[in-house]
């Protein structure tokens, strides 16, 4: 087990990163932080030269690989970050300087066991994309195929481990100290919970066999949206250090003015966009992620296809029938359903009233209904929602975490290519048409039910049949366990001076923690 002393000096050298960046500012001076951690975000800022605005992008790239997930996650955040630090952030898109071909290779022959040779008739050596977890080639198969090679950095798996492991040590850290400072908001966030779930996400993108898996499981899910590909995956030639797949010869989403010149109908393609991620994370209730503009490509047939399938995202059947409600009762102003979805799920605790969280929704979803259709946004009712979070003591759920990044996501690249779509009128018919599909004459009955609880007694075959549609568990998964962790307490009068040494890195770890709603 690593030494507390080591933790401390990844911790020091990451936040005294992160003040040279300016980027522990907007924590520092937010209200909400307890009195005991403005005091260490405050000491760990003296004699940093940070620049009069924050990069917070660049604080994050250069911590490294690990930071740099972080930072894609914190950028859909704006409620804990900020929006300057959230739009900041959005710049790290995983670009980081490529490792020469030889590492690359050496790589490759180990995890064939022979060499790349033997299975490729040619590689190009220069990349024709670099992120912090691998690399990706162009090659062309002993057969003849064109196909992308996706090979993990050398040595990128301990990185993560070390990196993690001191995020894990920090968030432990820093709950306690909040507690002894009062900081009932920090223990809301949850960042213990957060951490063990994103470490629970890295491993799964550190295995490439999993990420082929997850490709394969999301084309079989995707038939019924032609518009939508998702490339072939190349077992023979797939391991757990590299996964070969077809070669997606198309446009990237990112470049509006070759997507025009080709003749691609943008509108077009952010409504095939936006029903493949509702059809994904509603009808499936498996999707894709990680669907930023670098990862998406138009192609031929106006079509879109996907690639990177590292981040992926699940969610029970039960969720998914919230979700399809919460959704269609924001856009249909069903504020009461909303609030009663939110008390049955238990994202919100029973000893808040109902009626009274229905009508802080309203104040969030009717100043929208009014706006232009370019003004009306997801991201902006998300904003919104986060408002209201504090106000009724709603926890972290992490097995939401991935969604709500992804919606904002897709939001963005859908507009981006058409400024004026209306992500409520495109969303609506596809979660009518599940609910319609998934529920049939149940779901009138069902809305009945709500309306007069006794005649669940005088229904007994109907509860049956809907408890035996939607079983548990649902709503909120059961937390996984989390790892023993001692906690360094230090008394007396050097308690503060100690905690300025490992500086706001620790702090910065309560930023880690991601709320849903």
């Amino acid at each position: 087990m690593t030494h507390p002393i080591v933790h401390t000096w990844r911790l020091l050298k990451w936040g005294r990163t992160l003040a040279r960046h300016g980027a522990l500012r907007g924590l520092e001076r937010d209200p909400n932080t307890p009195p005991n951690l403005r005091r260490i975000l405050r000491l760990a800022q003296l004699g940093a030269r940070a620049p009069a605005i924050p990069r917070y992008a660049d604080a994050f790239q250069a911590i490294g690989p690990a930071a740099i997930k972080f930072g894609q996650t914190l950028a859909t955040r704006p409620d804990i970050v900020g929006e300057a630090a959230a739009h900041d952030l959005m710049r790290l898109q995983d670009a980081v300087p490529p490792i020469p071909f030889a590492a690359i290779h050496e790589q490759m022959t180990i995890s064939f066991g022979r060499p790349p040779e033997e299975l490729f008739a040619s590689i190009d050596e220069i990349p024709v994309g670099a992120a912090s977890i691998a690399q990706v080639h162009r090659a062309v198969t002993t057969e003849g195929r064109h196909v992308a090679i996706k090979v993990l950095r050398p040595h990128v798996e301990e990185e993560f481990a070390r990196a993690i492991e001191t995020y894990e040590w920090a968030a432990a850290q820093i709950e306690a100290l909040s507690l002894q400072g009062g900081g009932g908001e920090i223990a809301r966030l949850q960042p213990r919970l957060v951490i063990e779930t994103f470490k629970r996400w890295t491993a799964r993108e550190l295995d490439l066999r999993r990420e082929a898996a997850s490709a394969s499981e999301l084309a079989e899910g995707m038939t019924a949206e032609p518009g939508f590909i998702v490339p072939a995956i190349d077992w023979q030639r797939t391991t757990g250090k590299v996964l070969t797949l077809e070669w997606v010869d198309g446009i990237k989403l990112s470049d509006r003015a070759a997507l025009i010149a080709a003749g691609y109908d943008l509108p077009a393609l952010g409504q095939t966009l936006v029903h493949a991620f509702l059809r994904q994370a509603i009808a499936e209730g498996f999707f894709h992620a990680d669907l930023h503009q670098g990862n998406l490509f138009a192609v031929q047939g106006n079509k879109i296809a996907a690639i990177d399938f590292g981040i992926m995202g699940r969610i029970d059947k039960r969720a998914r029938v919230w979700l399809a409600e919460i959704l269609y009762g924001l856009i249909t102003g069903n504020y009461r359903r909303v609030a009663e979805i939110h008390f049955e799920a238990g994202y919100v605790p029973a000893h808040h009233n109902v009626a009274e969280f229905a009508t802080a929704l309203r104040a969030v979803g009717e100043p929208m209904r009014g706006l232009p259709v370019k003004e009306m946004s997801i991201g902006m009712m998300l904003d919104s929602l986060f408002s209201i979070t504090r106000d009724f003591d709603m926890a972290t759920q992490p097995h939401l975490l991935l969604l709500q990044k992804t919606m904002v996501m897709v939001e963005g690249v859908a507009t981006s290519l058409d400024p004026d779509i209306n992500l409520w009128d495109t969303a609506q018919p596809v979660v009518e048409d599940w609910i319609r599909t998934e529920l049939g004459p149940e779901a009138a009955i069902a809305d009945r039910l709500i309306a007069d609880m006794k005649l669940l007694t005088r229904l007994p075959d109907l509860v049956r049949r809907i408890e035996a549609r939607f079983p548990a568990p649902g709503g909120a998964p059961p937390a996984p366990p989390l790892r023993d962790i001692q906690v360094v307490r230090i008394g007396g009068g050097w308690r503060y001076a100690a905690a300025g040494l490992v500086g706001a890195a620790v702090a910065s770890a309560a930023t880690l923690a991601i709320v849903w709603w």
